[in-house]
């Protein structure tokens, strides 16, 4: 076999993909790009650069790398255009497309609470995420599902589909694919430190979601205690309502203490606040019963 792809990739579906076929296909494998990510608390960096070393494989950063020249590239978790002139380029995604075209599709099929999470393989095209189909396979979930418990079952999903896709290459055949039905296409739109805060007009289950699928190795849920303090919000469960009035005015208010957790009215449904921390990364206990979790600062307390 000779040396036919060249593999773009990020996070710890990107490693442990690229593991799993080093331990079967390393001579397919050309070169293997990678990159930071910011925003995660462990992008899989230096693990991936040093699987690489361990197995001899020519590895570069994103800023340093060359153009590919294999016949093929892979990309898994890639959020960057690729310079395919002289090879055709197969991407990774997580959702079974052409559901949550774009950007954290993991995420976002976790906090709309869906039964089916998987992965897709398809050719890339000019626009993200809509290019012929190769391959999908999904698995059915329960809920509560934090982001890294779905990162971990979807990961064997990526291997599965890679090691198909090389199975072909090794063989001389070009995977086929199918076009995606653009008229069921949604979209999953990029995130930024705003989309991290609890809208605490939403419903107890959906928030709990929120509150899971946006936790490591993500920035984690946030609110404000009062329009002051900044916390993170890491663990929380939806429990039974109860009556509220003019429940409308009361939103984000705590409304119980249970088992020294706090319970708060949202938009409908109440949710217990298992675990929170400081900014310093603290565990934090309310200081007082009168609080109201807000997704905002105070006007009273902005600079």
């Amino acid at each position: 076999m000779e040396r036919q792809i060249s593999f773009f990739v990020m996070t710890y579906k990107g490693w442990s993909t690229l593991k799993h076929v080093l331990q079967h296909y390393k001579p397919l494998v050309s070169l293997v790009v990678a990159a930071r990510d910011q925003g995660l608390q462990d992008d899989y960096y230096e693990q991936t650069k040093a699987l690489c070393a361990s197995y001899q494989i020519p590895f570069f950063d994103r800023k340093n790398a060359p153009r590919p020249t294999s016949p093929y590239a892979i990309a898994i978790s890639w959020r960057w255009m690729i310079d395919t002139t002289q090879s055709r380029l197969i991407t990774l995604h997580d959702s079974l497309l052409p559901r949550y075209r774009g950007f954290n599709p993991l995420v976002s099929a976790l906090i709309n609470g869906d039964s089916a999470i998987g992965v897709t393989a398809l050719w890339a095209n000019e626009n993200y995420d809509s290019g012929d189909i190769i391959d999908q396979t999904k698995l059915e979930i329960q809920y509560p599902m934090t982001i890294r418990q779905a990162i971990e079952k979807v990961a064997p999903l990526y291997q599965e589909l890679v090691v198909k896709i090389c199975q072909q290459i090794a063989q001389g055949k070009l995977p086929v694919a199918i076009p995606q039905d653009d008229t069921k296409a949604t979209y999953s739109v990029w995130r930024d430190a705003q989309d991290y805060f609890i809208n605490w007009q939403r419903d107890s289950k959906y928030i709990q979601r929120f509150v899971d699928a946006v936790g490591h190795p993500y920035a984690g849920a946030k609110t404000y205690i009062n329009g002051q303090e900044l916390v993170k919000i890491e663990e929380a469960e939806a429990i039974e309502d109860v009556a509220v009035f003019d429940r409308a005015a009361q939103i984000g208010k705590v409304i119980f203490l249970r088992e020294h957790q706090p319970v708060v009215v949202c938009g409908e449904g109440l949710l217990k606040i298992k675990k929170m921390k400081n900014q310093q990364g603290q565990s934090y206990n309310l200081k007082q019963f009168r609080v109201r979790f807000t997704t905002n600062p105070s006007l009273d307390h902005l600079p």
